[in-house]
């Protein structure tokens, strides 16, 4: 029997969602009773889903198409909303990370689910990684690094409204190197920390946020968690970089690579691609149809993650890194940190942040504590 799913948000990232729900009908194992996004959406060739109906408003898909699966791909300043409306219909929930806003928000978010006896995953698709996995069962022991250095142009920060902002129509939005493209890292972060320290979690961050372009957020960001237990994270992101270093997690000597799943466990002298991903969305169905396969991303597995981004986003601006710290990028587009991925490198290495450790562009650290969402009972 297959199951009835709809996709709120079918636009932009949407189309990743549509070509998963294109594959699962294919397959038989899912039927896809509607789409909807307030613009209008052009079939995609890996995505034609033909016959589909379409909406632009989601309590009118809610209302003609009932799905039993209902995937939010939207802004996440929207999520709460619609995903209290998708709860009281009556259909369980794939929604896309960030999940919400504030811990107050997951702890509503969270009433719902409990109240309604619905599910609700969490759009971390990088925890289905079969390298995570192996990595969060063999525990290493050593502080936990996360290193990324990637390149954005400027064309990045105008691809949707809230892009490169901090607040759209009086609301604040999630965007950033670590809320947004560094986003998984910090959550598989955190899953290795509870992982090593059962119960881990977090009690305050020491943050150093920066820009090298005109917007609102940061596009390099420095960030020191201390948890609930012994283990300490050192995260360094920037998307302002010449070479690019691929998303990693250190554990001690262990490494994971976090968008290619190659893993590299203590004495082991190559990194292994370690094969196998768990789709989401499919993990969900199996969880519907068998509740003792355990979900993957549940809401509450992300509760640390949602606290952190609050203390992110309503720190300060960002510090604008001067121009004459600045080359521009061999290609166009923007401009780039010299050195950027040697300092990230250093700073994961260390434990160290910028200012710290004597970078001339670096500005003072803000010690932030973390407030965690209310338990629900």
């Amino acid at each position: 029997m297959t199951t009835r799913v709809a996709l709120i948000g079918a636009g932009g990232h949407g189309l990743s969602h549509r070509r998963v729900l294109q594959r699962l009908s294919d397959a038989g194992q899912a039927e896809v009773v509607g789409l909807c996004d307030r613009q209008p959406v052009e079939p995609h060739p890996d995505a034609p889903l033909p016959g589909v109906p379409f909406f632009t408003d989601h309590t009118t898909l809610l209302a003609v198409a009932r799905p039993e699966v209902v995937i939010i791909c939207t802004p996440p300043h929207t999520h709460l909303a619609i995903a209290l409306d998708v709860l009281a219909a009556g259909a369980d929930l794939l929604l896309e990370k960030p999940p919400v806003m504030s811990p107050a928000e997951h702890t509503t978010l969270a009433a719902a689910v409990e109240r309604t006896g619905r599910i609700c995953q969490v759009g971390f698709q990088a925890l289905g990684s079969a390298a995570l996995a192996e990595l969060c069962v063999a525990a290493p022991a050593g502080e936990i690094g996360v290193t990324g250095a990637w390149w954005r142009p400027d064309t990045y920060y105008r691809r949707a409204p809230w892009a490169g902002k901090r607040t759209v129509d009086g609301r604040p939005v999630l965007d950033g190197a670590l809320v947004n493209p560094f986003a998984h890292a910090l959550m598989q972060s955190l899953v290795v920390a509870d992982a090593c320290e059962p119960g881990f979690g977090p009690v305050s961050i020491e943050l150093e946020r920066y820009r090298t372009r005109d917007i609102e957020t940061d596009d390099t960001t420095f960030l020191r968690l201390t948890g609930t237990g012994e283990r300490r994270i050192t995260v360094a992101v920037t998307l302002a970089s010449p070479v690019f270093i691929a998303g990693e997690i250190r554990v001690g000597d262990a490494v994971l690579e976090y968008p290619t799943d190659r893993l590299r466990l203590p004495g082991e002298p190559e990194f292994q691609h370690v094969p196998g991903r768990i789709g989401l969305m499919e993990n969900l169905l199996e969880h519907r149809r068998d509740p003792s396969a355990p979900l993957l991303a549940p809401l509450a597995r992300t509760a640390g993650f949602t606290a952190v981004v609050e203390a992110i986003v309503a720190a300060p601006p960002p510090a604008e890194i001067g121009s004459r710290w600045l080359e521009p990028h061999p290609d166009g587009g923007g401009s780039i940190v010299p050195g950027i991925d040697r300092l990230v490198r250093e700073m994961t290495d260390t434990g160290r942040l910028p200012s710290e450790s004597g970078v001339p562009w670096a500005r003072p650290g803000l010690r932030i504590p973390i407030a965690a969402p209310a338990k629900v009972h």
